[in-house]
């Protein structure tokens, strides 16, 4: 009897094992919690601070760059018809018809960045080579005028509208580029966002669309 009333070394053992187990368990909880908590304060923390935000706008920018470009390629790949259309009607208007065609190489031969939105001088490069080809067409639509039969012509008249809609499309695709900048531009200028910014991000300012000189819009293409 007494032997069974003593403590055996192996049980006592057996039961600090277990002991030992169940703190070590309970402290592994404990430090999920813990990671959980600090995580959902991180994430509240960095978007109360515009974190998301600023990120989230920037894409928006992106997005609004890449409908920019597709609306002036949509143009530069009207060019050519146009140019062998108006060449049909208007043989001696060479050197008018030779001013499209480089406008369109410049164009085409101008490298872009993927970075264009963050570089100013690439971005006023594109600016200038679009704005070039802009003048180019104004003045091709001018020696237009001179020929009715050319005005008349189906293939022209297509193109016509063709172009027409693709300098509204320039024009809105323009806007909204610059809605997205301004947007962004704000976004990473006002506290406490420059203060995140400045400690995490590093995004930096984007280049808008400015006026040409002596235009206010995108150039209507007139027959």
């Amino acid at each position: 009897m007494i032997l069974c009333c003593e403590r055996s070394p192996f049980r006592q053992e057996q039961r600090g094992i277990i002991s030992n187990g169940a703190r070590r368990e309970k402290m592994r909880k404990g430090s999920l919690w813990v990671t959980l908590v600090l995580y959902v304060f991180i994430a509240a923390a960095l978007s109360g601070c515009g974190y998301n935000t600023m990120q989230k706008n920037e894409e928006a920018v992106k997005a609004a760059w890449g409908d920019v470009e597709a609306t002036y390629q949509r143009r530069n790949d009207l060019i050519p018809n146009l140019v062998e259309v108006v060449k049909a009607y208007a043989k001696h208007e060479r050197e008018t018809l030779t001013a499209v065609t480089e406008a369109r190489a410049r164009v085409g031969a101008l490298q872009v960045p993927k970075n264009i939105i963050d570089n100013p001088k690439a971005f006023s490069q594109f600016q200038e080579a679009q704005a070039g080809m802009s003048s180019a067409l104004s003045r091709l639509m001018v020696v237009v005028e001179r020929y009715p039969d050319l005005k008349a012509n189906q293939n022209f008249q297509d193109l016509q509208h063709q172009l027409e809609g693709t300098e509204n499309r320039i024009n809105v695709a323009r806007v909204r580029y610059n809605k997205a900048v301004e947007v962004f531009n704000t976004s990473i200028r006002v506290f406490p966002n420059s203060l995140t910014n400045s400690l995490l991000l590093h995004l930096t300012l984007k280049e808008p669309f400015k006026a040409e000189p002596g235009a206010e819009k995108a150039p209507q293409v007139r027959f």
